[in-house]
């Protein structure tokens, strides 16, 4: 599918998501652009997307979101969204967090 096709009726955000992030690496920014749905409502859908692979024997991993200015790296963030600030400085310039739908889960 083109990156500016609409996904299929049949096709519902959260599979279009998956199977977005099952071919590249993608934030929610960009996840929101390609399913057509705003980004706040995205992070919902990647949330649940978290939960149900790992019934699947997969896993949604997280290239936390990182401070431009100081490189602070937001890694025990358990929000999905992006931050507003950084701890440690309270710079605004921050990378937003990748996610990427992964192989096995690790035992």
């Amino acid at each position: 599918m083109a990156r500016d096709e609409r996904p299929s009726a049949a096709e519902t955000p959260r599979q279009a998501i998956r199977r977005w992030l099952a071919a590249a690496p993608h934030t929610a920014h960009e996840l929101s652009a390609l399913v057509h749905l705003p980004e706040k409502e995205v992070v919902p859908h990647l949330e649940h997307l978290a939960r149900s692979l790992r019934g699947a024997g997969k896993r949604l991993e997280i290239e936390p979101a990182r401070c431009r200015d100081c490189g602070y790296v937001f890694r025990d963030r358990r929000r999905l969204g992006r931050p507003s600030a950084c701890p440690r400085c309270r710079s605004q310039h921050l990378s937003a967090p990748v996610f990427r739908v992964a192989g096995k889960v690790p035992t």
